[in-house]
């Protein structure tokens, strides 16, 4: 990827306010994009503006990626602000509780799947139709190793990341002539606040299924996306990009 690839584009990145959101849109923004920080905590957005320092380009909207009528208010007012939305990152995510499936309460299921897929699901259908109509656009979902395998004690985050790589390859299919590339990203646990929250045990685990026996980090994820939102990036869509220290390689 060339210094200043994203010159002259506007991106989205929603979750942000932190964790590997918050390290692909700095990736962006110094590369030359502009970039709109989407996220429900408006605190967080704030303070990661301020420590920013506010740079040109970068503009920070509250938006609950699960509600239909929150992504298209926050999409119109961030074209409004930046411009046509070349490039989608969605990043937006939780965990929920670790517990076996026999004891999860529908609620929990229900919060983690409209957050994790249906936010994946909103944000892409609001935003790819202008990215068609240009003849241009990327959109990169982040996933996870546990869509993949399987993740024992995180059924409806296991269920959800599964579906976003599914959800990924259906749209893929549905945009290829349009010029709109869309793919995802499968990581393995990443050193972020969401995983810093987690059960220790259930990190540990994580940690000791690795064979490179650490956790990733933001930086390495944005890296890996940030070449997937790129003009580089020309003959790949559908595809789901393991990052998991050679856990997994499929």
């Amino acid at each position: 990827m060339k210094d200043g690839e994203f010159t002259d584009r506007a991106a989205i990145v929603t979750g942000g306010a932190k964790g590997i959101g918050l390290a692909v849109a700095k990736r962006i923004l110094e590369n030359g994009g502009k970039v709109a920080l989407w996220d429900v905590d408006d605190e967080g957005l704030a303070a990661r503006v301020s420590e920013l320092g506010s740079p040109p380009g970068l503009v920070a909207t509250t938006v609950d990626v699960s509600s239909e009528a929150s992504v298209s208010v926050a999409h119109a007012n961030t074209v409004g602000a930046i411009g046509p939305i070349d490039l989608l990152v969605n990043s937006a995510g939780i965990i929920g509780p670790t517990v076996p499936t026999v004891s999860y309460a529908l609620p929990d299921w229900k919060k983690v799947i409209d957050i994790d897929l249906t936010g994946v699901f909103l944000c892409s259908k609001t935003i790819a139709p202008g990215m068609a109509e240009r003849g241009f656009g990327r959109i990169v979902n982040i996933a996870s190793i546990a869509g993949k395998e399987g993740t024992a004690n995180a059924p409806a985050y296991s269920a959800a990341k599964a579906g976003v790589i599914a959800f990924t390859k259906a749209m893929s299919k549905e945009m290829l002539n349009t010029g709109v590339l869309i793919n995802c990203i499968a990581p393995g646990p990443i050193e972020t606040e969401m995983v810093a929250n987690a059960d220790p045990k259930h990190v540990e685990i994580m940690i000791l299924k690795c064979p490179m026996a650490r956790l990733g980090t933001a930086e390495e994820v944005a890296a890996m996306t940030c070449w997937l939102l790129s003009e580089e990036c020309s003959f790949n869509s559908g595809a789901c990009f393991d990052l998991s220290g050679g856990r997994a390689v499929y």
